[in-house]
């Protein structure tokens, strides 16, 4: 199994399915914060949902199209964070992220979101990482910008949020702006 140590607290591990019941509770624990951001979230009223969404991940991961990890901090999972799809062509991905609500504000996402550029570029030898994000959603977007993305500009209207769109920031690294981290 995929396991990834960030530091003696903090580790991403590939999901598996004994993580659904969980992944499920701790999504549950935080459902209203991140139903704010995230469509998803209605959609998962049992646990066989959470367990569909790992299945699908595994699947991802062996068709060498990215994968889900299960953020785990002090060997509890607090949230995911994956690669959405790699364009092997060109030699970029994008980043999706979540994070329980009692765990924010502990450097915790922005560790987990350095670990998978470093893991990209050093080791998948991709050239561009993008992270999109709610206009709206300041916590999201502080991710990128605490670790030197650029801000390209907005996508309009781009994501349909129960009842109404949501413009997002989108924001991009670089292989070679990454090295002089």
């Amino acid at each position: 199994m995929f396991t990834v140590e960030i530091d003696k607290k903090l580790q991403l591990k590939l999901l598996q399915e004994h993580d659904a019941q969980e992944l499920f509770t701790v999504m549950m624990g935080s459902k209203e914060s991140l139903r704010e951001w995230l469509p998803f979230i209605d959609s998962n009223e049992v646990v066989e949902d959470t367990l569909q969404f790992i299945r699908s991940s595994m699947k991802q991961f062996s068709a060498n199209d990215g994968f889900q990890t299960a953020i785990v901090y002090e060997d509890n999972i607090v949230g995911v964070i994956g690669f959405h799809h790699i364009n092997w062509q060109n030699k970029s991905t994008s980043i999706g992220y979540w994070l329980a609500k009692d765990y924010e504000g502990l450097g915790i996402m922005t560790k987990s979101v350095h670990k998978l550029m470093d893991h990209a570029f050093h080791d998948l030898k991709l050239k561009r990482i993008e992270i999109r994000a709610a206009i709206e959603n300041k916590r999201s977007r502080a991710i990128p910008e605490r670790l030197g993305m650029t801000l390209e500009g907005c996508s309009r209207q781009s994501e349909w949020l129960y009842d109404h769109f949501v413009d997002h920031a989108v924001y991009s690294i670089l292989q070679e702006e990454w090295r002089i981290k």
